[in-house]
């Protein structure tokens, strides 16, 4: 659920793919006689857009939709990296052809979506069913213009905890019992780190303690006060330079990233999928929409071997929205199924199969996570350890471009520390440039 950024040239050639592409498959729906056109076999067909696994389909809830609604099918076009999705789904807001009709939005683009293409999408908050004050206010809030506007609505947020095999800690040496270990390094990511060092002496072989530095980043940064803007709005000014909490979560990475202890993987990438599979590593930063990643990449052979515990800080690192664009054919149906599918009971039901925390705190008291999940991680108390961390996620400004300067940070500087062995200096000179090249500066 993680987007990143591309060079203005690249992203020009890209986008003018991209357009011919959205340009060809407009076509080829249009069709009278296509199912998607509503035409042949009399249904309307609504084209949900996600990035990774949302859950939707695996907890049953397209089946349930079809069943009550027999005049509508549902397809689910997943691109599993937000970096990709994310830029398709410019362009297609731009040209108006192409688009989903519903669309998936992940946290830290719904600033950049609200600001600069509120008016492509259809306005949730004046939808029939839609209750405000079912969905966390900070989370309604960062999906509505300051006219009032509500772009999208909240699925999930992003608690974030520790994942870790405890079959790899007891062959390390390490202390498996989650309480212990959350104990051990409360507070400090110094402590975490610590923890690898002592791993890495004892480590198992092909294994290494943590994924990536770019995880490590992104969990210290998960609970920032001050990320990458002054302040929301248009007026924000960029302070990644200068900013505490992007400083603390650089220097922690780069202790990672110049270690024998990370795996050095590219998070969402094939590499790195395969290495959930072969238990290349015993500890990942674990939002609660990874859980349900996790299980379906690790597979049967990470069953009960997987465990959760607190992170040492709590933090947020993701969540998403869904949306309704203007562009979309069949817009009073796509609506319809977007706010049925943030009800908070539909929501409920897709933690209970793979632990996506929800944006409706009205549900919080009666989570339930599936046995089935449960199990796969050790029978960890999940509500209980995502739901604390939640109540004590720190409140965080958003700005326009806070994907693309984080992925900047992580997909360019922390990674040319961690796999090309240049200095923290040179990674984060070359983090700048990309930032800068992002931001037209």
């Amino acid at each position: 659920m993680r987007t990143s950024t591309r060079r203005p040239g690249r992203l020009v050639a890209l986008t003018a793919v991209a357009a011919l592409t959205a340009g060809l498959l407009a076509a080829c729906s249009s069709d009278p006689g296509s199912d998607g056109a509503g035409g042949g076999n009399g249904k309307v067909t609504l084209n949900v857009g996600t990035f990774g696994v949302f859950g939707f389909k695996q907890a049953g809830l397209y089946a349930a939709y079809e069943k009550s609604h027999p005049n509508i099918r549902i397809k689910e076009n997943v691109i599993e990296r937000n970096d990709v999705y994310y830029p398709k789904l410019l362009t297609q807001l731009q040209s108006g052809a192409g688009v989903n009709d519903v669309t998936a939005i992940e946290v830290s683009n719904i600033t950049e979506v609200v600001q600069t293409q509120a008016a492509k999408f259809e306005d949730l908050g004046k939808a029939a069913g839609v209750d405000k004050s079912q969905y966390l206010d900070w989370k309604w809030n960062q999906a509505t213009t300051a006219d009032g506007k509500t772009v999208a609505l909240g699925t999930d947020i992003g608690p974030t905890a520790l994942c870790y095999r405890k079959d790899l800690f007891k062959k390390a040496g390490l202390p498996t019992d989650r309480d212990e270990l959350a104990k051990a390094w409360a507070g400090d990511w110094n402590k975490y780190v610590a923890m690898g060092d002592r791993y890495m002496k004892r480590a198992p072989k092909g294994s290494k303690f943590v994924d990536s530095a770019s995880s490590v980043y992104n969990a210290v940064f998960a609970g920032a006060r001050e990320r990458y803007y002054d302040k929301a709005g248009k007026g924000g000014k960029e302070i990644y330079e200068t900013s505490a909490g992007r400083k603390a979560a650089w220097d922690t990475a780069m202790k990672v990233a110049q270690s024998t202890m990370s795996a050095k993987l590219k998070q969402f990438d094939p590499t790195w999928d395969q290495g959930f599979a072969n238990a290349r590593f015993a500890t990942v930063a674990c939002p609660a929409w990874m859980a349900g990643y996790i299980q379906e990449k690790a597979g049967a052979s990470g069953k009960g071997e997987w465990d959760v515990t607190r992170a040492p800080t709590d933090g947020n690192w993701g969540g998403s929205f869904v949306g309704v664009p203007s562009a979309g054919r069949h817009k009073k149906e796509a609506t319809d199924l977007a706010v049925w599918l943030t009800r908070p009971e539909q929501l409920a039901k897709v933690f209970a199969k793979q632990a996506s925390f929800p944006s409706t705190p009205s549900v919080y008291g009666s989570l339930k996570p599936s046995p089935t999940t449960t199990a796969y991680f050790s029978d960890a108390p999940l509500t209980k350890i995502f739901g604390d961390t939640a109540r004590n996620i720190p409140s965080a400004v958003y700005g326009v471009k806070d994907a693309q300067i984080g992925q900047s940070i992580t997909d360019i500087g922390v990674l040319q520390v961690e796999q090309q062995g240049k200095s923290p200096a040179e990674g984060w000179k070359a983090a700048e440039k990309e930032i800068k090249d992002v931001l037209g500066q």
